[in-house]
């Protein structure tokens, strides 16, 4: 946990919290706003699961002289997160973005020139956080009868952090607050970029929000409903016109003839994967089963087919070959993985308390916590490839070692297989604290 205080202290997370939330207390003790935001993504990222684990990492009174800030009872925590409103909330979201764009700053010559030399792309996918009791406030029965709030974050997939997010209940339409999140989302991206492209699933397919996106000064992609216009261009295809996709055996890409009217300009391209019949199912709910024509699906029903086309539509302002499109497109599949590791490892796949701001304030410690892991491994390890929060744990973060003090300091032994975390400590060590 030495590599996350020190990351911690060199992009001064504590002090961008408590410069745009401000006191959060009348009395001048205690923790401050950005101390208890901090104690609360320690947790997150040791491995916390709930705010009884403060109380844990409490009890640990030699690993508590390793971390950024002592952590609090999970009662007082409990009581602290309850002061965090909506404007405070707005102001850790402002936080993160000083937080990102230090620790893009931080990066090795090298890979921040990649980054710059790249177009960066903004995810924006939603993501369902079922909730249990019938005492939890802000919550909302979703589309599949779950009691649940929805989170929907901005991910910057290029060098995957968190930019923005929002959490609401289940029964709010994520299109509803989507140019909001992505509008802040646009804000938070480091300076000298090049332009931004923000692609998005088919549950964003509204001309709203495209144009929204368009006049913010970004170009975009999104995922097409199949419908039956899109059939119909799908069927007037040229045969010649399919090429090879990249990178996905068996698949076809092509430009496709059609664009919805009311629509900026924009194209569309389709690609096709091919299947034999054993591969498809029977059962009318497959998933597999919508993608396909539904000409060919009443022959493959009616046991007449011989090969099976399954096909993805995509809408963009793009430019460029489609082949490359689509293969770009495919990626999207990162903010999934982004919002799985969040969940699964940052503990988001459950929300704390009956009262919101508890809610609010944990949802965005969890986005914080993702966002300082992926941060320490492209600082101190930018040669590894990013390791999800529990293999980060078990390979980095829980290596055990011996605190002894001499001469009133205290000195931290390792083991002779930690020579990893050394590297580590010193790449962090050579960032100068953020001003």
């Amino acid at each position: 946990m030495l590599l996350v205080s020190t990351l911690i202290d060199r992009l001064a997370l504590v002090d961008a919290v408590d410069e745009m939330v401000g006191p959060i207390k009348q009395r001048d003790r205690g923790l401050t706003a950005g101390e208890f935001v901090a104690s609360l993504v320690e947790c997150l990222v040791g491995g916390g699961d709930f705010l009884s684990d403060l109380d844990h990492a409490r009890a640990d009174e030699v690993g508590a002289q390793l971390r950024s800030v002592e952590p609090p009872p999970s009662t007082t925590a409990n009581s602290l997160a309850r002061r965090f409103g909506g404007e405070q909330i707005a102001a850790v979201e402002m936080a993160n973005a000083h937080i990102v764009r230090r620790g893009f700053a931080s990066l090795p010559r090298a890979q921040r020139r990649q980054l710059q030399a790249q177009r960066p792309t903004i995810d924006l996918d939603s993501t369902e956080i079922e909730v249990y009791g019938a005492a939890k406030r802000g919550v909302a029965y979703n589309y599949l009868g779950q009691r649940a709030m929805r989170a929907l974050p901005a991910t910057w997939a290029n060098l995957g952090v968190t930019l923005a997010a929002d959490l609401f209940d289940g029964a709010t339409d994520p299109r509803s607050r989507a140019v909001e999140v992505l509008h802040r989302a646009l804000d938070a991206l480091p300076e000298g970029l090049r332009r931004p492209i923000v692609r998005l699933d088919s549950g964003f397919f509204a001309e709203p929000i495209i144009t929204a996106i368009r006049d913010a000064g970004a170009d975009w992609a999104v995922a097409v409903p199949r419908n039956p216009a899109v059939w119909r261009a799908i069927r007037a295809v040229n045969k010649r016109s399919w090429r090879p996709a990249l990178d996905l055996p068996g698949a076809h890409v092509a430009d496709l003839d059609y664009q919805p009217a009311g629509w900026p300009p924009c194209r569309a391209v389709v690609r096709r994967v091919r299947y034999r019949p054993d591969e498809i199912s029977h059962n009318p709910r497959a998933r597999r089963r919508r993608t396909i024509d539904p000409d060919q699906l009443a022959l493959f029903d009616a046991g007449n087919a011989g090969v099976l086309y399954s096909y993805s539509i995509i809408l963009t302002n793009l430019r460029g070959r489609p082949d490359r499109i689509e293969h770009w497109f495919r990626q999207r599949t990162q903010i999934e993985d982004r919002i799985r590791d969040t969940k699964l490892g940052y503990a988001l796949r459950h929300l704390p308390s009956g009262h919101p701001n508890v809610n609010q304030t944990w949802a965005w410690a969890a986005h914080l916590a993702l966002n300082l892991s992926v941060l320490l491994q492209a600082i101190a390890y930018p040669d590894d490839q990013r390791a999800h929060a529990k293999r980060l744990r078990r390979e980095v973060l829980h290596i055990a070692g011996r605190l002894t003090s001499h001469a009133r300091r205290h000195v931290l032994h390792l083991g002779t297989d930690s020579d990893h975390i050394i590297r580590g400590l010193r790449r962090l060590d050579r960032l100068r604290p953020a001003a």
